[in-house]
This record gives C-alpha cells, structure tokens and sequence, in this order.
C-alpha cells in the first residue's frame, strides 16, 4: 500500500529525512519509533506533503505522491491526525467532524454511525465546542474527524501523548480495532513502546532521519527500546 524508495524530505535545503525505505502492507500496523527530534513527525508530514521539498520515491497503492499535490492525498484515502491534534477550537464537535467528510470522493457529509459507537462521548458533547473538550477527548475528535474521511491508511502522531491515563487504554484499544477489525492500514510514530509491541506487525526505528532498525513486533525487545528511544 505504502513504499519508500531512497526517500529524502527536506524543509528549506535541509534533509530531515535521509535515504529511507520501506514497505506497508494493506491492513498492516507499522509503529515508527526513536527518540525526539529523529524525524518521526517529518515522516508523516512527507507522506501528506507538508515538507518543501522530497527527493527518491514515495508511492501510495502505486501512485507517485512525490507527483500528487497535497490537497489530493485525502481523497485518495490517506487520514492524518497530527501531532497536538489541531481541532479548530471555535468549531462544534459535530462541525469539526464533518469537516474530515470533505476529503470524501463520494462527496457524502454523513457522519459514519461507527465513530459514535467507537467514541460515545463525542455524540454527548456533538454541540459542544471542540476548544471545550478535555485533551483526551479532543483526541477523539481528532481521529473521529480523520475516520469521517473513510481513510484507507491512517497516520497517527503520537496520539496518547499528554493524555489522561484512563483515556489512554480507550484510544489504543479503538486504534487496534480500527485496524484489527476494519482493516485499517495504520502508521503510528508512537514513544510508548509496550503499545508499539503489542499492536505493531512491524516498526522502523528512525535515527537522525535514517532508518536505523526495523523489525516484527514480536522482535521490539527492551534492549532495541534502550538503545534507540531513551536518552
């Protein structure tokens, strides 16, 4: 579904990315990992066409999206919840879902029934301003307004990143039943690394841009996690 070829991602002249491959199966879950600042976040971004620039290949169920214009890539089934969320504050929770709808090529503004029953809350508080919500729950919002767009693959950056813990198991139990049970396609850049070996098939550890390592999930040991993640 997803391959790198020699992938370079640069902001101004600068490789962040440098020299990586890869391949992402249909329906696979790929947790990126390394420590901050290893260009995790710059990975996603390249893939959604956020970075200023991109040298080697990067194809999406075989189209070129170094060729692809970023506003395109949504309606290809690419959904990207990013770092910090970014839900639009003054919006409702309904309106910020519905937005995700307008990357849809079947034009639809329904809001899928399946996100209510995955985040209940949200139906709760549908009225409610996003810049309300608690962090947790603007989480919910965040991944409900990408799954509104009917992705394919979904890009998570950190997603229980500074969330309360009793809503962190929530988030990643619907992330495994997203792809465990939909068959969702899912890379997540995640620091949690006994999330990251209990739902990953594969993971890439990341190093000043490069691939480091790479492995089954089976094979993301403490040691690897020692090595590659802690500081």
């Amino acid at each position: 579904m997803l391959e790198a070829q020699s992938l370079f991602s640069f902001y101004g002249k600068s490789p962040i990315i440098q020299d990586v491959s890869f391949r992402i199966a249909p329906g696979s879950f790929t947790s990126v990992l390394g420590r901050n600042g290893v260009g995790k976040t710059t990975l996603l971004r390249t893939i959604m066409g956020l970075t200023d620039g991109i040298g080697g290949r990067l194809f999406f169920n075989g189209t070129d999206l170094g060729r692809t214009r970023t506003y395109a890539r949504g309606p290809m089934g690419i959904g990207y919840i990013p770092q910090g969320r970014e839900i639009i504050p003054r919006f409702t929770v309904r309106e910020n879902i519905v937005m995700g709808t307008y990357a849809r090529p079947d034009r639809k503004r329904d809001i899928p029934d399946y996100i209510f029953e995955l985040f209940p809350i949200l139906r709760e508080f549908l009225h409610r301003r996003g810049g309300d919500l608690s962090g947790g729950q603007q989480q919910q919002l965040a991944i409900a307004r990408a799954l509104a767009m009917d992705p394919k693959l979904l890009l998570l950056d950190e997603p229980t990143e500074g969330i309360q813990p009793n809503i962190v198991r929530q988030i990643e139990d619907v992330i495994l039943k997203l792809n465990r049970e939909l068959g969702i396609t899912v890379v997540l850049v995640e620091q949690n690394v006994h999330f990251a070996r209990r739902a990953s098939d594969q993971f890439i550890v990341l190093d000043k841009g490069r691939v480091a390592l790479t492995g089954s999930g089976e094979e993301l040991s403490d040691e690897i996690a020692d090595k590659h993640l802690t500081f």
